[in-house]
């Protein structure tokens, strides 16, 4: 495969092909198929970056699925939050949540502060 931007869905999955076959048998790192490999990789993901963004999640949503990881329930919020009635009004999407709670939820369920600030905060 001759290494040139990706533009369409056809090439993206060319390029993953070829790809593939690299992960099965991984090249040397700075040999001439190994530059190869990782040219071939900036190429896939550029046109992913492009074709399928990753957008943010939610920020409700990704404290709930921290709380889901970690095992946690809306009391264990408390100190972040403040008081349970309050936990399940940001929990609920009842009441923003507020920069003080963002730097307590980041430090406290190692949750980005990007992830806290970005998103819409309300239901999808």
């Amino acid at each position: 495969m001759e290494l040139k931007p990706i533009r369409t869905e056809e090439q993206y999955q060319q390029a993953l092909e070829a790809a593939s076959w690299y992960v099965d048998h991984e090249p040397v790192p700075g040999s001439p198929e190994g530059d190869r490999f990782e040219v071939l990789l900036m190429l896939i993901e550029a046109y992913e970056s492009t074709v399928y963004p990753v957008t943010a999640p939610d920020p409700v949503e990704a404290i709930k699925f921290r709380m889901e990881q970690a095992g946690l329930v809306a009391k264990d919020l408390v100190p972040m939050i403040g008081k349970l009635n309050r936990v399940y009004e940001i929990l609920n999407y009842k009441r923003p949540l507020t920069l003080a709670m963002i730097r307590r939820l980041h430090v406290g369920l190692h949750i980005s502060a990007e992830s806290l600030i970005s998103g819409s905060a309300s239901p999808a």
